[in-house]
């Protein structure tokens, strides 16, 4: 099974680096005609091979389908910078740069005649005068319904290689086309959509808001940060911030990513496990470890959807939810296993992960941790024995994400150990529960001691900035691999 999905997986990745899209029918047949031997001969070693070829073939087609659809929803070419009419609904937090507004919005009616949009675009409203015209933006709130005149123009962004791909970015969050709003008076035909979506993009804007309040952004600089860890809108972060946890190597710190999910839900667990197991009557109706295991999953729901399911959020979501079924079946289930099924749920949910850094950190992380899993375990006893442990996981996790890191982003911080030793568990056992109170219970102290201990943190991560960042030209592909490779050896 594992083979099956890892070739599922490889099929999926050779499908994003096409030049462009094929048709997904021919590699579905084949799969499927190559998958009815593989299971007549199921055992013997032939239908093995066949199998993974079959598991190649449909996890090609199944991201060439998927990514069909998605084309299929595109702006014509001929509707490019004239003037729309829409109605629709803000879909996620309003995002404020220097000259306005950036939204998500999703098209519910087109009223201009013979004019196709796509369900989801981008829009930026701006503030004041632009090409001559007068700008005058008003206030946003997520589950608005408006009715606006927009200009649109398909995806398209800077092609340079090894950089970043907006197209590829907004694709994967399914947003078909980009325009701005344009100065004709608009109208706010509803005041909130209950739909469940709009819901809680709204509830995280209150919160934002909220921290807003209690931590004006002039007398509190890390305020972003907390912004940022509560409700997972990383623009909340001053650019400048940016270049100190990049030098650092702790940008996953600093908003919501599988370690906060995964701690949350743990926290969560061992609460209501330990509640669970001094109510004999609850006890007796469910096993205290499966209240616990459930209570667990159902609160890294709340936190993944509170983060706005951020692709990073999901990818723990599910993993979690993987392995909870293997613990609560009563079956003893290899950790391999959960995570190659974590891996084909991910794939099945959202093909485009491949393309994000973070999906090769996660999962190469989570499977360097496995791989080095019988030497924490063995290191039970005093402080010395944990320290090792620790420095052990440490060591493997750093080393895992080198080859990614140096592949993405060209260069790793030779600080990043000593940095993430001490702002891993300051992060994700102080800040982080402090900034979700804060946001439970909007109170300034909470907030205010969450900011303090933040601010302590700074400034050792800001003398960790000042030790240099090896940099080096991006390596091609196959050196990755290869060095992929050698990060296994190393571990053994």
């Amino acid at each position: 099974m594992r083979l099956n999905i890892l070739a599922f997986a490889a099929g999926v990745i050779v499908l994003q680096m096409q030049p462009e899209l094929p048709p997904a029918w021919p590699w579905a047949l084949a799969g499927l005609l190559l998958a009815l031997p593989a299971i007549h001969w199921r055992g013997a070693w032939p239908a093995r091979v066949i199998s993974v070829v079959a598991c190649l073939a449909l996890g090609f087609a199944w991201a060439a389908w998927r990514a069909d659809i998605r084309l299929a929803d595109a702006l014509p070419a001929a509707w490019e910078g004239r003037d729309i009419e829409v109605i629709g609904v803000v879909a996620a937090l309003p995002q404020d740069f220097s000259q306005g507004s950036r939204f998500e919005f999703a098209v519910e009616k087109v009223s201009t005649a013979t004019a196709v949009v796509p369900a989801r675009i981008m829009l930026s409203w701006y503030q004041g005068q632009r090409d001559g015209e007068e700008f005058i933006r008003q206030p946003l709130r997520p589950g608005e319904r408006w009715q606006l005149t927009v200009r649109l123009k398909r995806p398209h962004g800077n092609a340079n290689p090894n950089g970043f791909d907006y197209e590829a970015w907004l694709l994967e969050r399914n947003i078909r086309a980009t325009g701005y709003v344009r100065p004709v008076p608009p109208q706010r035909l509803a005041e909130m959509v209950w739909w469940p979506d709009y819901v809680i993009e709204r509830l995280r804007h209150a919160v934002r808001a909220s921290f807003a309040e209690m931590l004006p952004a002039a007398q509190y600089p890390w305020a972003g940060i907390l912004v940022a860890l509560a409700v997972g809108d990383q623009r909340a972060i001053q650019g400048d911030l940016w270049t100190t946890f990049n030098r650092t190597g702790t940008t996953h710190l600093m908003s919501i990513s599988g370690l906060h999910v995964t701690m949350f839900a743990a926290l969560f667990a061992l609460l209501v496990g330990g509640v669970w197991r001094r109510v004999p009557a609850l006890a007796l109706r469910l096993p205290a470890q499966k209240a616990a295991l459930l209570a667990g999953c159902l609160a890294a729901l709340f936190y993944a959807l509170l983060a706005g399911f951020a692709v990073p959020a999901q990818r723990t979501l599910y993993m979690l939810l993987v392995a909870a079924l293997a613990m609560g079946s009563g079956r003893i289930v290899a950790p391999s296993r959960t995570l190659c099924l974590a891996l084909l749920v991910v794939l099945l949910a959202d093909p485009w992960a491949v393309l994000a850094a973070g999906f090769w950190l996660s999962f190469g992380a989570v499977g360097a941790l496995l791989y080095v899993g019988s030497a924490v375990l063995g290191e039970a006893g005093g402080w010395r024995q944990r320290l090792r442990a620790w420095g052990v996981v440490q060591w493997a996790a750093t080393l895992a994400s080198l080859p990614v890191l140096l592949l993405v982003f060209q260069q790793f911080s030779l600080v990043s150990p000593l940095a993430n030793a001490v702002a891993i568990p300051v992060v994700s056992f102080i800040v982080t529960p402090l900034a979700l109170l804060a946001a439970v219970v909007p109170w300034w102290p909470i907030a205010a001691l969450a900011h303090a201990v933040l601010g302590w943190l700074m400034l050792f991560l800001e003398w960790c900035a000042t030790w240099p960042v090896w940099l080096a030209p991006a390596p091609p592909l196959w050196a990755a691999v290869v060095a992929a490779v050698g990060v296994a050896v190393c571990l053994l």
